[in-house]
C-alpha cells in the first residue's frame, strides 16, 4: 500500500503544475487525502471484509474532502483528481491506470440496472470538469472526455475525444470526426430493472387484473 501511495503522489507531481514539493502535495492535496482514505476502505471492505467501517471511512473523506468514492469501486494506479471538490465514484464504477478527474465529475448510475451499473474507465483516461457519466458504459483507453460533457449509456472508443451534451465523438485516432457514440452493449453483471409501469403490468398480470 505504501507503494500505492507513492505512486498517486507522483501522479500529482506528474498532473499538477501547483504541487510544488512533496511535503506540500501529502499535507494540503485533499484529493490525494480521498484517494489514500478510500485505498484503505477499499483495502478493508475487499480483503478484511468488514461490512460497515468501509462506508465510515468513505463518508469521513467525503466531509473532509468533498470527493466520494465508494469503498467497492476499483480504482488502478496512479489515480489523479484535480482540485476534487464534487467528484462522484459508485459503487461498482472501474477505474484503469494513470487516469485523471476533474472536479464536479460524476461516474453514476440510471437507477434502471442492478449488479455492474456504473461506469468503467480504461488505462490513461481523462475526464474533464463537470462531465456526467451514467451508467455501465465503457471507456476506452487513451480516451478524453470534455468538460460538461454528457454520456448515458453510450460508449466510447480507445483513443477518442467526446464533447457536448449528450456526448458525440470529435477526435478518433488522431482524426477528426463528428459521430454519434454507439449505445452500451450490457455486460452480463448489469441486470435491468423495470420501470414503475413494467412493474405494475407485470403484478396485474399475475393477479389476473388488467391494465388501468
Amino acid at each position: 500500500m505504501f507503494e500505492t501511495f507513492r505512486e498517486d503522489l507522483r501522479a500529482i507531481q506528474r498532473n499538477d503544475p501547483a504541487a510544488k514539493s512533496v511535503l506540500e502535495s501529502v499535507l494540503c492535496h485533499t484529493p490525494l487525502h480521498a484517494i489514500t482514505l478510500y485505498r484503505i476502505a477499499h483495502w478493508l471492505h475487499t480483503r478484511a471484509r468488514l461490512p460497515l467501517v468501509p462506508r465510515l471511512i468513505s463518508v469521513l473523506a467525503h466531509f473532509l474532502t468533498g470527493v466520494e468514492i465508494h469503498p467497492a469501486a476499483k480504482i488502478g494506479r496512479r489515480f489523479f483528481i484535480d482540485h476534487g471538490t464534487g467528484v462522484v465514484i459508485g459503487e461498482t464504477s472501474e477505474i484503469g491506470d494513470d487516469c485523471v478527474l476533474f472536479h464536479n465529475v460524476t461516474l453514476g448510475g440510471t437507477g434502471k440496472h442492478r449488479g455492474k451499473r456504473h461506469p468503467t474507465l480504461g488505462d490513461n483516461v481523462l475526464v474533464g470538469t463537470g462531465a456526467i457519466l451514467l451508467g455501465p458504459v465503457r471507456v476506452g483507453s487513451n480516451s478524453r472526455i470534455g468538460a460538461n460533457s454528457f454520456l448515458r449509456m453510450h460508449d466510447v472508443p480507445p483513443n477518442s475525444t467526446v464533447i457536448g451534451i449528450p456526448a458525440r465523438l470529435v477526435k478518433r485516432d488522431g482524426a477528426r470526426v463528428d459521430l454519434a457514440l454507439e449505445p452500451t452493449e450490457l455486460p452480463a453483471t448489469a441486470i435491468p430493472v423495470p420501470d414503475a409501469a413494467e412493474r405494475g403490468d407485470t403484478a396485474r398480470a399475475r393477479t389476473g387484473g388488467g391494465p388501468e
